[in-house]
């Protein structure tokens, strides 16, 4: 009984110290075969890259379906992963290509994306979700009226937080053409929001 205990509380402070580790030292682990790495570092990401995958398909079912795509692949190719970026810009830039790949393949039908706003994030704080219910209906109305290449860039800077540099490795573009896509997309957001008369955000 003492030995199993022992097994467990080992097992235990195994996954604890797994969480406690970045996700560059978990995709080592990934790349020597270790499940319990690939769990993680899955329950870490997946919320958002199904949040993005979502954003660019709009269908749930296809999304969900990508995304165990991007993760079979981190699986396959973490040995792969040099470190010139975040891990999580490497697992968008997947996301973003395998997504692209299945718009060209099928047509999709547009979902309500109240879908995403609902999806729960651990990373949001009572004042983020508290933010965003009383500001997201109209916000989204107006990003969905944005060029596909401009909403790619609201969605990846302000969803994902992702820097011009992380934006650039992701889309495939030059640092100075996110800044230009980026400015035009905060232009026509800002007239856009102001239409609907939200002052403060359009500012």
């Amino acid at each position: 009984m003492l030995n199993v205990i022992a097994i467990n509380a080992q097992a235990s402070q195994s996954i604890i110290a797994a969480q406690a580790t970045s996700d560059d030292m978990l995709l080592e682990s990934i790349a020597d075969g270790n499940r319990t790495a690939m769990h993680i570092l899955y329950c870490r990401h997946n919320v958002r890259v199904y949040r993005f995958i979502l954003r660019i398909v709009r269908d749930a079912t296809a999304a969900e379906d990508l995304v165990s795509q991007v993760f079979l692949d981190v699986w396959r190719t973490a040995g792969q992963f040099q470190g010139r970026s975040q891990v999580s810009t490497w697992l968008l830039s997947i996301a973003r290509f395998k997504a692209l790949t299945a718009m060209r393949q099928r047509r999709f039908e547009d979902i309500d994306q109240e879908d995403v706003r609902q999806i729960p994030d651990g990373n949001d704080t009572p004042e983020t979700s508290l933010d965003r219910s009383d500001t997201s209906a109209i916000l989204r109305a107006c990003v969905q009226k944005l060029s596909p290449a401009h909403r790619e860039i609201i969605n990846l800077i302000y969803y994902h937080e992702k820097s011009v540099e992380e934006v650039g490795q992701i889309i495939g573009i030059p640092q100075s053409t996110v800044k230009t896509r980026m400015f035009y997309a905060r232009k026509q957001l800002a007239e856009l929001l102001k239409g609907c008369g939200v002052e403060r955000f359009a500012a």
